[in-house]
Order: structure tokens, then C-alpha cells, then sequence
């Protein structure tokens, strides 16, 4: 753990809130990354972590497992229990390990709510975290970004100081808590959102993740689960941004698919049922 660099996100708060910088291009959004990113040594990062204070950019390693990180993070790597991951991955019929990803950070830190497409085995190794997960069909109740949006896959609610005017639905939301230490493997299913946090007052914390792709849909099945829709939503959401071409477009068309046809045909059969109801009779 030398001369190879890592990626470091910097953060002038607690939280580390991913964004897709593709999509800043893309798109040209009017965005501003809350975060930004620096590659650093290994010792660069260490010494960083170690001088801190109260006022200074937090930071937090996130660096994806390949042969560029060191022999010393390989040999480590190494040493995970493959036997009872590929079990999983096979008594689940998931599809291939995609990915992995190191997490080095300092307590306190926040990954704020969001999901992930893919199966996550959410491992730690050292220190503490929280994790607060809510399932798919809480989708409507924490108000995801737009698909085109670089923070597409996060929710917009302020978990710190949640406006309850602007997103009422929160009032419903139901969710749960695990915290995990040293040597706990937590399993995160891909849909489900979930916030974790470097807990406070007890050191700095390292993770690794452990991503899958989801298995085949043998067979499909009524009515569509939760992840079901939510999966559909999205690639609806897709398929209209490719269409149209601009994202400032896709709203509005949305809402009037859903009120010029659906809310306003009720409308005209409640219309059609009182004027029926009003119109004289002959015998």
C-alpha cells in the first residue's frame, strides 16, 4: 500500500451523497456535486485522516477491488470466506459477482438513503456502522430523483431535517435498523434502500462490498412484487428520456398520461352518469 492511488471523496459535512458525473454531462444540469473527488496514497489518505479537525473537509475512501490497490489489499481480499459467499450466490441463483468496493472512513460519515440494482453482500471489518433499510414498496414515500437527475437512485429527503410539508408521505414510512461490527456481513437485496452511517465516538470504520447481479425470472408471477414495479418504473422512465431527448420533457408528459387519461376519464364517467341522471325521461 504504497505508490497505487485510491479514490477519495471530500466533504465539507458528514455526508457522502453519490452523484453520476456522466450524467452532469450529459444532461447539462444546473448541478452542483456536494462532494469532490481526489486520488490519493494510501499514506496520503491516512495522514489526512489522522490530522483532521473540526472545520477540515471529511473525508472517505472509496476505492473498487482490482489488481491496481496492492498486493497487501489482494492477499486480504483473499482471506474472505469464498466458499460461503459462492454458496450464496448459488442458493440464491444469483447472477455473476460484479464487483467489489473498499470503504475507509471516518465516524460520523453518512451514505444517505438510496438503492442499488444489484445484490449486496455488506461486509465490515473494522469499527462500526448503522444501517437503516427500507424495502421497495416505500418507493412513493421517499421521493427518488428523477432516472436522468446525477443523483438518479437517491432519495431527496434530508434525513437530518426532513420537510414533512414538502414530502408528507414520510409520515408512512416503516423501516429497519441493523448495526453491524467486526466480522457481520449484513445482506442488502438490490431495490431496497438503505442509509448507513459511520457510527460516532467509535473510531473509523472499513467496509467491503460484495456486489451480484440479480438471478434470471424464471417465471413471472401476479400481481408484480414491489421490486417488480419499481424496476418497470424506471425503465419506463428510460424509454421516454431516450424518446423525447430532454429531460425537462419527461414530467410533463408523465402527468398528463396519468391525468389527461386516467384521472380525466373517471371524471367523464362521473360527468356522464349526472347528466344522464338530470336528462327528462319520455315514455
Amino acid at each position: 500500500m504504497g505508490s497505487e492511488r485510491y479514490m477519495v471523496f471530500l466533504s465539507n459535512n458528514h455526508k457522502f451523497k453519490y452523484y453520476d458525473e456522466a450524467k452532469i454531462k450529459q444532461y447539462k444540469t444546473n448541478f452542483v456535486p456536494p462532494t469532490r473527488r481526489v486520488d490519493l496514497t494510501f499514506p496520503e489518505f491516512v495522514k489526512k485522516l489522522r490530522e483532521w479537525k473540526p472545520g477540515d473537509e471529511r473525508v472517505y475512501l472509496q476505492q473498487g477491488l482490482n489488481n491496481t490497490v496492492g498486493q497487501a489489499i489482494v492477499m486480504d481480499f483473499l482471506q474472505f470466506n469464498w466458499q460461503w459467499l459462492n454458496m450464496q450466490q448459488k442458493n440464491n441463483n444469483w447472477g455473476p459477482l460484479t464487483s467489489n468496493l473498499l470503504l475507509v472512513g471516518m465516524e460520523g460519515n453518512v451514505t444517505p438513503v438510496h438503492y442499488d440494482e444489484q445484490q449486496n453482500f455488506f461486509s465490515q471489518l473494522v469499527g462500526y456502522k448503522r444501517c437503516i433499510l427500507f424495502a421497495p414498496e416505500h418507493y412513493e414515500r421517499l421521493y427518488p430523483y428523477p432516472v436522468y437527475h446525477p443523483h438518479d437512485r437517491q432519495s431527496q429527503v434530508d434525513f437530518d431535517d426532513p420537510d414533512m410539508e414538502k414530502f408528507p408521505g414520510l409520515k408512512h414510512l416503516q423501516g429497519m435498523e441493523a448495526v453491524v461490527g467486526p466480522g457481520d456481513v449484513l445482506y442488502i437485496p438490490m431495490y431496497w434502500w438503505h442509509q448507513i452511517e459511520s457510527l460516532p465516538h467509535l473510531g473509523n470504520t472499513v467496509s467491503v462490498n460484495f456486489w451480484y447481479k440479480g438471478g434470471p425470472t424464471e417465471k413471472i408471477e401476479y400481481p408484480l412484487k414491489p421490486r417488480q414495479k419499481l424496476a418497470i418504473m424506471r425503465n419506463v422512465e428510460k424509454m421516454l428520456l431516450e424518446a423525447l431527448r430532454e429531460p425537462a420533457e419527461v414530467g410533463p408528459l408523465l402527468r398528463s398520461l396519468v391525468l389527461g387519461r386516467y384521472t380525466g376519464e373517471e371524471a367523464d364517467r362521473q360527468e356522464g352518469a349526472l347528466l344522464s341522471a338530470a336528462a327528462p325521461h319520455t315514455n
